[in-house]
């Protein structure tokens, strides 16, 4: 729904409508609840951005005049994607019976950062969105610079949904992101759970949703534009010495050129596609786990070595990410020296995951443990 309103709003200059005839285009309560907002008929404001726009505050109120409606963030950047996502939420809120608000991310990677996010929060508070906070955040080291700004990110937006009771996080990534994540899990070998891209729903409780995955990048910015949407282009996405921005300014274009246009389209649909995929692997793994556990947690050999290769790889990934591994630094490499100590077994001494986590061969069974 969210998706539509953008692609919608694209051609707004053309042809403006009426607000029933908007509601009549979007009101799908089963495409609401794809996104985890449930639909309320109502007033619908003007269109998203435009002049005298209605605040997104619903009207739901408990006796003692507090809103009872649950609450959805939006992580703004003040880029062209988020930003129009941040609108379209603005606009679709009020007759879903959901409170609006943003939340934008001061990584402090770059001179004037804070100013940049109080502007961005001023952007939102002029959308309607409340609240509209702006959350500064110490980047690490650890996994290279574009996982650790991640971390730190998905951290500190973690920590203010918690904060302010929020039911769901929007992430503006489109259909071009989905594209080149499939491609950064082709270019490290790893297998079909990253190729399988940024799922719609994630997080703990399906806290983050991602509604623009069928939108293209090319999309969200003209929405921005015909709705006269300040946007701010990081520095950092055409820097490079970024994989991602490399990939996304010289891989896909050259992609594009050998192979023709579709190239994003068809590697989103295999993101799709491999999901499908891992999700039926996955829980035939969690299944086979009970199976070739012993009662002191240890797995056993013998069970492990009967199991489908790939259903075997899933249960080790699975164990030492239990015993505290990094799932975003446990990569397919590692869980092949962790295989081999089933199906090459020879003698060979302990595995050293990342998280400091060691996995040994002992007496026929994996023991997989911290320190």
């Amino acid at each position: 729904m969210l998706a539509e309103h953008a692609e919608h709003a694209e051609h707004a200059e053309h042809a403006e409508h009426a607000p029933g005839e908007h509601h009549e285009r979007h009101g799908h309560h089963e495409h609401h609840q794809q996104h985890g907002l449930h639909e309320q008929h109502g007033h619908h404001g003007q269109r998203a951005g435009g002049r005298g726009r209605t605040p997104s505050r619903a009207s739901v109120a408990t006796p003692h005049g507090r809103s009872c409606a649950p609450l959805v963030l939006v992580a703004c950047s003040g880029g062209a994607d988020s930003m129009a996502l941040a609108s379209a939420l603005a606009f679709e809120a009020p007759r879903l019976g959901v409170r609006a608000g943003g939340i934008t991310v001061d990584h402090g990677l770059q001179p004037g950062s804070d100013q940049r996010a109080a502007e961005v929060v001023q952007r939102m508070r002029e959308l309607g969105l409340h609240p509209a906070e702006s959350v500064a955040v110490t980047v690490g080291r650890e996994g290279g610079p574009e996982a650790a700004a991640r971390d730190a990110r998905y951290a500190a937006l973690d920590a203010a949904a918690e904060r302010l009771g929020a039911r769901a996080v929007l992430l503006g990534h489109t259909r071009d992101d989905q594209a080149e994540t499939v491609l950064l899990g082709l270019a490290r070998g790893s297998g079909i759970r990253s190729l399988s891209g940024m799922a719609a729903v994630s997080g703990a409780g399906g806290r983050y949703r991602r509604p623009f995955l069928q939108l293209d990048r090319q999309t969200a910015r003209k929405a921005c534009m015909v709705q006269s949407l300040p946007v701010w282009d990081d520095p950092h996405n055409t820097d490079p010495s970024y994989t991602r921005s490399r990939l996304r300014h010289e891989g896909l274009p050259a992609l594009e050129k050998a192979l023709g246009k579709g190239v994003v389209e068809a590697l989103a649909r295999t993101a799709q596609l491999s999901r499908d995929d891992a999700d039926a692997l996955d829980a035939w793994a969690s299944r086979a786990e009970a199976g070739v556990r012993d009662a002191d947690g240890g797995l056993e050999c013998a069970g492990l070595h009967a199991l489908p290769p790939a259903v075997r790889r899933r249960v080790l990934r699975r164990a030492a990410i239990e015993a505290g591994a990094p799932a975003g630094s446990l990569f397919a490499r590692h869980i092949e020296e962790v295989d081999r100590l089933i199906t090459g077994w020879r003698g060979q001494g302990a595995i050293n995951l990342p998280g400091k986590v060691v996995v040994r061969r002992q007496g026929g069974r994996l023991v997989i443990r911290q320190g």
